[in-house]
């Protein structure tokens, strides 16, 4: 799907005399830089509220960055899990906890300095370790992953119970947070 968007664009954008490769690099850069944006807002902003959302903001740029990478299912699990759900979760924890914009609450962190040289430590190592791998090329005929109609058909059939379970399991963990919820109001 999202290679047939690109697809088009690009052919829209061909028209007017700019490269096929460019809109499709171009477009993967704004995504990317928008999901760092958005994640240095997840730790910058000092609301809470704005922070969550942040975080499902940068979210979205990693499901669209799956999608540059023809992982279509993971971007949709990205999405379904962790925007929808996991993000909502911490939307409503932060929404019913009481207090949380008080200003007896300290909202500065004082460990600023140690957090930001802990920081540049690891950001070091990892560089150090990306730039020093042999990254290696896919060969010519490789194996391809399953695409989304083969794990489809898999939690259709072989995984349909295990599936149901699960679901089973978070509607009863729905239902226990309502009654924790009820009772506390009472």
């Amino acid at each position: 799907m999202m290679n047939g968007l690109i697809r088009q664009l690009s052919d829209i954008v061909s028209n007017y005399g700019l490269p096929r490769d460019f809109v499709v690099q171009a477009s993967f850069y704004v995504i990317a830089g928008l999901a760092c944006v958005f994640a240095f807002g997840v730790v910058a902003m000092r609301n809470i509220f704005h922070c969550a959302v942040s975080l499902a903001l940068c979210l979205f740029c990693i499901a669209g960055v799956y999608l540059f990478l023809n992982a279509e299912f993971l971007a949709v699990v990205q999405i379904l899990i962790y925007v929808g759900a996991i993000v909502t979760l911490f939307i409503f924890a932060i929404m019913l906890t009481s207090n949380i914009e008080d200003r007896s609450i300290r909202q500065a962190n004082r460990q600023v300095l140690v957090s930001a040289a802990v920081a540049a430590a690891i950001l070091s190592f990892f560089i150090f370790i990306i730039i020093g791998a042999p990254w290696k090329t896919a060969a010519e005929g490789t194996a391809t992953a399953p695409g989304l109609e083969d794990i489809g058909r898999a939690l259709m059939s072989a995984y349909a119970l295990p599936f149901e379970f699960i679901s089973l399991i978070l509607l009863a963990a729905l239902v226990g947070a309502i009654v924790i919820g009820k009772a506390k109001k009472q």
